[in-house]
């Protein structure tokens, strides 16, 4: 089934791909463009030098489609392959079913025998470290050196925490980020990538505007909460403990069940700081009714490789990793590829009203106090401008004043107020115009800053529009 343009849009690693794409969706720049019943895609694109670029695509993977592109462009997708795949899900006319030529064959076929040599090694390499008491000791003795490592540096980290509270607050302030990155350096040094993340966290909040002092006692509260549930870790129930660890930073392989479902997209994000991009991918499994979260991963400027655009379903096994919430999962063996929603409804999950979105919430913190959010869908919400009165119940406290949003239940009984970021971005608009006044379904993240909406569908049939 061809996708939607907005579903290869949502693809784009950036506001500028996804203009320069959507002009190369076109018919004129393209020549000896066509598609396969094996799901490869190609065509040359006309540039400014005498030869054309070669892109071609490989739709058929269930994971999300894969490109090249002979462009010297380092985004992924470049503009070519975004406007070939608009190209392409416009119908058969530009891009006709036929024979690839052998450049795309030879690049489809080089890529699918790797991905399956790739499998077959992962699977052999598994089996032989499973099978030597040698190989299993040393990494025994491994993994008690970065414990050691990892719990003195919870131990300077308290320490530091410590100081800075007989100290006062107000040093954060006057001393800026250097106080915090020399503190992360110190938590790299010590193996817990996870803690020195959250202190580089902290630089910012002194400049977060009024109230910071505030938001810095409870992230450092956190810090200390996690220093100690590592330090006495082996006092925690189990899923607390593996919590703990993957929050620490420990690396920690998906080892639970496979669950094979059919796999909606709900929603695709990217974050990224001067080290790391990192995209979020929310699933809701049709019949374990389950929502789960994929990661994936890109260098400083790079958009990771994993891309599901919402709206497309997959007929895959997913193994979730250790933890309390075992929200996280890694995508495992896909069964046949993934086909894209026509009209969205196979990726609209059951929603729940306010009330029970904050309960969802609190339910989680308890296996999670580190969770920042939660995924929930909300069925029967009316956006709009919060009044201010105080008598909303929700996810979080909100803030600000006159540009405060919310996500109302139709009756106005409760409410959720939205994150600051969801205010900043656009799709807080193209929710307001979906919903028109009347309510809607809306998938995000429930947390103690409030709910930040992603994807919406509105009151009947329709499809799902992305709103990040």
């Amino acid at each position: 089934m061809r996708w939607t343009a907005d579903q290869v849009l949502a693809l784009a690693p950036d506001a500028a791909s996804r203009e320069a794409g959507s002009e190369l969706g076109a018919a004129s720049p393209w020549s000896e463009a066509g598609h396969s019943d094996e799901g490869t895609v190609w065509g040359l694109c006309k540039g400014s030098g005498s030869k054309p670029y070669r892109t071609v695509i490989d739709v058929a993977d269930a994971s999300g489609p894969a490109y090249t592109c002979s462009c010297p462009s380092g985004k992924v997708p470049c503009k070519h392959a975004l406007g070939l795949l608009l190209l392409w899900a416009g119908g058969d006319g530009a891009v006709p079913r036929g024979q690839a030529p052998d450049w795309a064959v030879r690049w489809a076929s080089d890529r699918r025998r790797h991905v399956r040599e790739e499998g077959r090694g992962k699977r052999t390499t598994d089996g032989a470290s499973g099978d030597a008491p040698a190989g299993r000791e040393a990494a025994r003795r491994r993994a008690e050196r970065r414990s050691e490592h990892v719990t003195a540096g919870a131990v300077e980290l308290e320490r530091r925490l410590g100081d800075l509270l007989r100290g006062g607050l107000a040093a954060a302030e006057r001393e800026g980020y250097g106080l915090w990155e020399e503190t992360a350096a110190r938590m790299v040094d010590a193996q817990a990538p996870g803690l020195a993340s959250r202190v580089r966290e902290l630089g910012a909040i002194p400049a977060s505007g009024p109230g910071w002092p505030v938001r810095l006692l409870e992230e450092c509260a956190l810090l200390h909460l996690l220093g100690q549930g590592w330090l006495r870790r082996e006092r925690l129930p189990d899923g607390l403990a593996a919590t703990v660890r993957s929050r620490i930073g420990l690396p920690a392989p998906a080892e639970g069940p496979a669950l094979r479902d059919h796999w909606s997209v709900l929603a695709q994000y990217d974050t990224a700081d001067s080290r790391l991009t990192t995209r979020r991918i929310w699933l809701h499994g049709a019949r374990s009714g389950r929502t789960v979260l994929l990661l994936s991963y890109g260098a400083a400027g790079r958009a990771p490789e994993l891309s599901l655009p919402v709206g497309l379903v997959l007929d895959a096994d997913v193994r979730a990793h250790p933890g309390a919430g075992r929200l996280r999962v890694a995508l495992g063996e896909r069964y046949g590829r993934g086909d894209a929603s026509a009209s969205g409804q196979g990726a609209r999950p059951p929603g729940v009203g306010v009330a029970r979105a904050a309960a969802l919430y609190g339910e989680a913190l308890r296996d999670d106090p580190w969770l920042d959010s939660y995924p929930v869908t909300l069925s029967g919400v009316v956006p709009g401008p919060d009044g201010g009165d105080g008598g909303s119940r929700g996810c979080g406290g909100g803030g600000g004043t006159g540009d405060r949003w919310q996500l109302a239940d139709a009756d106005g009984d409760s409410a959720l107020p939205l994150t600051s970021s969801a205010r900043s971005r656009s799709g807080l608009w193209r929710l307001v115009a979906l919903s028109g006044g009347a309510p809607v379904t809306v998938f995000g993240e429930c947390g103690h800053r409030g709910f930040t909406p992603l994807t919406a569908w509105p009151q009947g049939p329709g499809a799902a529009v992305p709103l990040c």
